[in-house]
């Protein structure tokens, strides 16, 4: 048998309900962000490879295929979009790609929509194109001006002008700028984790921010990035969360089931649910994962709890978040090559049986259930639940 550890329902929800200082008022405070933002990326798919003509579509796609409706808002221009910085030290796109950004933004808020954009407070992005350290308050404007309603401001090159002990600096005076325009922007720190960000981040503006390097379409890098969050929960909350980076349900490098452990995962962490990929050309599978309003509602679950790890034997583990509404939002997946059978025991969660039991992803409820439920989860898989009394 393989090692096991009880975590214990005391210990996560000690951790889980503890009021986090400037939780309710950083929420109110902003109105942004009340529960995790969801959206799409266009960088997983596409990297440098985007247009008007390409955001625009997939704007579209966004309303067409029902994700508008489940929840998904934003549509973030991630790298490619810059050109440069006038002489006057205003930020110009690249207008081969884009020739008009506010026309685009008036298009995609004409379809109910928001938008967001990429930058780095380093003078050059990931790629080498032009970033804003320099013209914090001409970009924050210029930003406004076209009706940005996301920033994503990305390390990049900021480690070349900024020293480590002034990575909080950096990200406060975009943040202090963005204020300024007066439009109220959602504010995406993206510096991988470091330095403790989720300890600090809501003190300089973050309404989300990284707690990871990238992720990309790989079961056993998005296996790390997902399962590593454990312990991060009571950083997160209404206005303020943790962020292990997109979706990649659709992009073809995972099989369904391992696609439906991230989205379970990521619900029960209560992260920003931001799809990336390609949204006109969609199978009915990966629209299902992505819109499945059982599990969308319990990352936007009002009560703003990031979900925990509550046990684990070997790769078996069980996570549960507990939701406004009094119920438990659990996840029992299996991290093995194999098939398993994962047994959930009631007590292990703070529920006395008996208790009952819906499956989120067959959209059934399991009946009344005395004491403990077992399911055999799928290889890389996750059987995902809501435990009510």
């Amino acid at each position: 048998m393989g090692r096991r550890k009880f975590i214990g329902v005391v210990s996560c929800l000690a951790v889980l309900m503890a009021c986090w200082p400037g939780r309710v008022s950083w929420a109110q405070a902003t109105g942004l962000a009340p529960t995790p933002p969801m959206g799409w990326n266009s960088w997983d798919h596409y990297r440098f490879k985007i247009s008007d003509s390409l955001i625009r579509a997939q704007a579209q796609a966004l309303v067409d295929s029902g994700m508008k409706a489940a929840g998904y808002e934003y549509v973030v221009i991630d790298g490619g979009w810059e050109g440069f910085h006038d002489a006057t030290g205003f930020f110009r796109p690249n207008i081969l790609k884009f020739p008009d950004m506010k026309a685009l933004c008036d298009y995609i808020h004409s379809l109910g929509l928001k938008v967001g954009i990429h930058t780095t407070p380093g003078p050059v992005t990931c790629s080498g194109r032009e970033g804003s350290y320099g013209h914090e308050d001409q970009d924050a404007e210029t930003f406004a001006h076209w009706g940005i309603d996301f920033v994503k401001y990305d390390w990049c090159s900021g480690g070349t002008v900024y020293k480590p002990d002034q990575i909080q600096e950096a990200y406060q005076k975009m943040h202090q700028a963005l204020l300024r325009t007066g439009r109220p922007i959602l504010y995406s720190l993206c510096e991988y984790g470091m330095a403790d960000v989720w300890k600090w981040a809501p003190s300089v503006g973050g309404n989300m921010w990284r707690t990871t390097g990238d992720i990309s379409d790989n079961y056993l890098l998005m296996d790390h990035i997902g399962f590593e969050q454990n312990g991060l929960e009571k950083y997160a909350g209404p206005g303020h969360w943790n962020d292990p980076d997109m979706l990649d349900v659709g992009n073809g490098g995972m099989t369904e089931e391992e696609y439906r452990t991230q989205m379970s995962l990521w619900s029960i962490l209560a992260a920003p649910l931001f799809a990336s990929n390609d949204l006109t050309d969609m199978s009915s599978e990966a629209l299902a994962i992505l819109t499945n309003r059982e599990v969308i509602a319990v990352d936007q679950d009002p009560s703003g709890v990031q979900g925990c790890q509550v046990w684990e034997e070997g790769p078996k583990e069980i996570w549960m978040k507990p939701l406004a509404d009094g119920g438990k939002a659990v996840g029992l997946f299996n991290r093995n090559e194999a098939a398993m059978t994962i047994t959930l025991n009631f007590k292990d969660i703070g529920v006395q049986a008996p208790a009952k039991v819906r499956d989120l992803w067959q959209h059934k409820d399991l009946g009344t259930v005395d004491g403990s439920y077992s399911a055999i989860v799928p290889r890389h898989g996750v059987v995902m639940l809501k435990i009510d009394k």
